[in-house]
């Protein structure tokens, strides 16, 4: 889907700048041609780096509908794409009984559309409004190599298969975005059906310019402290490391407790906004703060 309005990378990059996403040249680069070329976009990176982030922003900058399939392991085509409604079509076999129908014409009206449950997958290809929707699929390789392989159909004709109704085919693709961790490695034959990026951690000054931008209040002064002080904690060998979601929420603590700079007691009181893990709390608090800290707060 081609929108009038992204004309070239310059116009993607602005509107994702005027909606407060700050993307790097080759990220908007990337969207540019999915929107261009009808392609699927996936993205890669550790959490927390602005992947599903890119999906939120894209469907409010073309002023459509979001649908979001969040992955997990064991995810099934009943949760994703659709199932029967069994009640109703119990309901609808004991009106026909009563009514003394054959079995042939309850078998053709209880596997009828208005007894389908349409899932996130099967909405995005149905999809009646004016603008195709924003197909968000998030966290892929957190399923199945089985539902990874279910989803090369749709990504290469855009539609789905339900046997007892036959083929649904989009009219327009959506927007799509997929987005991994890589927790594990994803299928090559999906891959090939996409458009890769990878999300890197950001740079000191993009960074400082998306604290700036996403928490109000905050001084410039203990901006550039926050983002000095993540970005030398990513040299550590921590389980996990903070991504840029954990600097906003940690840039976000500190102003709701009217911090003008960092401090010891500050760093020791707000860790658990910054770290998700107990043995990286543990490590950092003490000695290796304190000596950040010093390096953060030098002129």
């Amino acid at each position: 889907m081609e929108n009038h309005t992204l004309r070239s990378v310059d116009d993607v990059e602005a509107a994702l700048k005027q909606h407060d996403y700050i993307a790097d040249r080759g990220l908007a680069t990337t969207v540019y041609l999915a929107l261009k070329l009808n392609k699927p976009v996936f993205l890669e990176g550790e959490a927390g780096v602005g992947k599903t982030e890119i999906a939120k922003v894209l469907a409010v900058i073309l002023d459509t509908r979001l649908i979001r399939l969040q992955c997990y392991e064991g995810l099934d085509v009943n949760t994703a794409v659709y199932e029967w409604n069994y009640t109703r079509q119990m309901l609808q076999i004991r009106m026909l009984e009563a009514r003394g129908d054959g079995r042939a014409d309850a078998q053709h009206e209880i596997f009828a559309p208005e007894f389908l449950i349409r899932r996130p997958l099967l909405q995005a290809i149905e999809d009646k409004l004016p603008q195709a929707p924003v197909l968000l699929i998030d966290e892929i390789d957190r399923s199945d190599e089985e539902f990874e392989a279910y989803l090369l159909e749709l990504l290469s004709d855009w539609q789905i298969t339900i046997p007892e109704l036959g083929t649904v085919k989009a009219s327009r693709p959506p927007v799509t975005i997929i987005t991994s961790n890589r927790t594990r490695e994803v299928h090559d034959a999906l891959k090939r059906r996409c458009l890769y990026y990878w999300i890197d951690y950001p740079s000191f000054e993009k960074e400082y310019r998306i604290v700036l931008l996403k928490v109000p209040g905050m001084e410039e002064r203990l901006a550039r402290q926050v983002v000095n002080f993540v970005q030398e904690l990513r040299r550590f060998d921590l389980y996990k490391l903070p991504g840029v979601a954990e600097t906003l929420d940690w840039s976000a603590a500190l102003v709701a407790l009217d911090q003008k700079e960092l401090s010891e007691s500050a760093i020791g009181d707000t860790l658990g906004a910054l770290l998700k893990y107990q043995d990286d709390v543990t490590l950092v608090h003490g000695n290796v703060a304190r000596e950040l800290l010093q390096r953060v707060r030098q002129p």
